[in-house]
């Protein structure tokens, strides 16, 4: 009996301990001055070599007018009562459909002229996540990527197997031209690798309390061998946890699962009590930094906080609030 008993207890601090890590019912990192903000999204479209003396005017207003729709896309769901889920995807899509973005129709060629692709999603309220990896035909790889979270038993499916998968959800399919663009065509053809850490990412907190990211890439330029970054792994990548945080990341791939960047930032808040701020620039300004990795996250924690650090010259990236704050940028000053 006794035995039976201590089995009991400990199944039951077990299952304590799982509710509470993802329950949102703990106070971490509170940081939030002034009105607290029923919802928030923030997005991201890479982060590089970007400054102001190798952009025009022009491009820079494009830039910032593609941003302002894809969160705007976004507010708009959230403001009706949608779930940060719904926003993220809204977000992540205007960005694959536009050739400005490393990700979907501006997506970068492989070292064999062709688009793989790479997206993942995760939901803060379950934990529940999915991913697709390499593939070539998804028209809209976060909605491959949803897919798999909401209508599969599995976390990643890559290759043809994931368009196979895609095919039986009725998911828009295209030929690998529809990816092409002239502009990514040049750059690879002269090798330049400068756009490797193009990717495109949002994060949103609901009117019901509940976070999501998702991140949606082409990869690196001139990639070979079936190389796969952090974008569509859980962790590196994408995290979203409703007691601590969402987070998207941008950056060399390698170094991003190598220490699983994304998930460092919402353990930092659980473990240390470290505020959102306090994470994500100590992991993107510290350790991703001594360990040789460059980019950036978005996040979002569940009080409605935003931090979007970065190492590099620049990273697109912007965010809404319900309050009307609003803010896009691409430079570092």
């Amino acid at each position: 009996m006794k035995n039976l008993s201590a089995i009991r207890f400990t199944l039951i601090i077990i299952a304590a301990l799982h509710f509470s890590a993802c329950s949102g019912r703990q106070d971490t990192g509170r940081q939030t001055h002034g009105e607290t903000p029923s919802y928030v999204i923030a997005i991201h479209g890479g982060a590089g070599t970007l400054s102001r003396d190798r952009m025009t005017r022009e491009q820079q207003d494009e830039y910032t007018s593609k941003l302002n729709e894809a969160l705007e896309a976004g507010e708009d769901i959230l403001r009706s009562g949608g779930t940060g889920l719904e926003a993220v995807r809204a977000a992540i899509m205007i960005m694959e459909d536009s050739p400005l973005f490393n990700a979907g129709k501006g997506a970068v060629f492989t070292n064999q002229l062709r688009v793989e692709l790479d997206a993942s999603v995760m939901d803060g309220k379950t934990r529940n996540a999915g991913a697709i990896a390499g593939v070539t035909d998804i028209k809209n790889p976060i909605l491959g990527a949803i897919a798999v979270m909401e209508n599969s038993p599995h976390v990643m499916m890559a290759g043809s197997g994931a368009s196979t998968f895609a095919a039986e959800q009725e998911l828009e399919l295209v030929e690998n031209s529809y990816f092409h663009t002239r502009r990514r065509l040049d750059a690879v053809k002269r090798q330049i690798d400068a756009e490797k850490q193009g990717t495109v990412g949002a994060v949103a907190l609901d009117t019901h309390g509940n976070l999501a990211a998702g991140t949606s890439t082409g990869g690196m330029s001139n990639k070979r061998y079936g190389r796969i970054g952090d974008s569509p792994v859980i962790g590196a990548g994408t995290w979203a946890c409703n007691t601590t945080c969402a987070v998207s990341a941008t950056g060399h791939g390698e170094y991003f699962i190598r220490n699983v960047v994304s998930y460092d930032i919402s353990a930092l808040m659980e473990y240390s009590g470290m505020s959102l701020e306090e994470a994500s620039n100590h992991v993107i300004n510290n350790k991703l930094v001594e360990a040789g990795g460059t980019g950036g996250v978005v996040a979002v924690d569940r009080h409605g906080n935003v931090s979007m650090p970065f190492n590099t010259e620049g990273m697109y990236r912007g965010y809404i609030k319900s309050t009307g704050e609003k803010e896009i940028l691409i430079f570092r000053d």
